[in-house]
């Protein structure tokens, strides 16, 4: 694995063949506040509820904020890995829910952008942590910058989160356009967030692919498709859960929004994490 890690620093790095040892699901978005924290660590929560070792990893490297969605307060963070002052082992903790978490530094102006010093550190904690867990979250930064961009890069599925608002939907496209074009992607899971009516979100996700279908060409026989796979209803319950710094798999699990996000992560252990063996 140490030899496919190897990477050239005049050139953008490629995408990391980490799917043999597990598998890596990068939440993403368009644009920021569509929740997109919110549903990495509801939907580790409701995976680790159904067995499965999960780990979410803060990729969001300068904006941190899984710590404030999680109320906690972590004496060692990714950042403390990166600079060599404490070991991979320490960083990761336990969060509320059953899973595990690798926390970064908020505001951290050297991880603005993406350096090889970063990349090669991003690489080498990555190699180290997909085999101990049956599946990676990376809840990366908005948008389509290259720190983004590359952490997306190591996941061999990608979870876009849109909000039904047009500029949600605008940003959306342009990093699937990003996405198929420097990446090569051929499919993007679509999750669909604050819907007011069922089937919303299968209606948003089915434009989409229209669009993509006229103006993002994929490889010559791969057309680009886009899979919904969840919608999460508009829910005060969601609320109160972030503003009290609490899941909302364990507070009102059987909520609307909690009862989508058990069946969303039910549809992902079915159809995306690969099986032991």
């Amino acid at each position: 694995m140490s030899d496919e890690l190897k990477i050239d620093k005049d050139k953008p790095a490629p995408p990391v063949p980490l799917k043999p040892l597990g598998k890596v699901l990068a939440i993403t978005s368009g644009k920021g506040g569509v929740g997109k924290t919110f549903v990495s660590a509801n939907l580790a929560a409701a995976l680790a509820r159904r067995g499965l070792r999960v780990l979410v990893l803060d990729a969001d490297l300068g904006l941190a904020n899984l710590d404030v969605v999680l109320n906690l307060y972590p004496k060692t963070t990714l950042h403390d890995v990166f600079t060599g002052k404490a070991k991979l082992d320490e960083a990761i903790i336990k969060a509320p829910g059953g899973f595990s978490v690798l926390l970064a530094g908020s505001g951290m102006v050297e991880y603005s952008r993406l350096t090889p010093e970063v990349r090669d550190e991003f690489l080498r904690v990555m190699e180290s942590l997909v085999p101990r867990f049956d599946v990676v979250l990376l809840d990366t930064g908005a948008g389509i910058s290259d720190v983004v961009l590359f952490a997306v890069s190591l996941a061999s599925e990608v979870l876009l989160v849109v909000t039904p608002e047009p500029t949600s939907l605008t940003d959306a496209y342009a990093t699937i356009k990003v996405l198929v074009g420097q990446q090569k992607r051929q499919n993007i899971r679509m999750i669909v967030n604050q819907t007011a009516r069922p089937g919303d979100g299968r209606a948003i996700t089915v434009q989409l692919q229209q669009v993509v279908d006229r103006f993002v060409p994929g490889e010559p026989g791969k057309p680009v498709k886009l899979i919904h796979v969840g919608d999460i209803p508009v829910d005060p319950s969601v609320r109160q859960a972030i503003m009290r710094r609490q899941l909302l798999m364990q507070v009102t699990p059987g909520c609307p929004a909690g009862l989508a996000l058990v069946q969303l992560a039910g549809k992902i252990e079915d159809t995306v994490i690969p099986k032991n063996g």
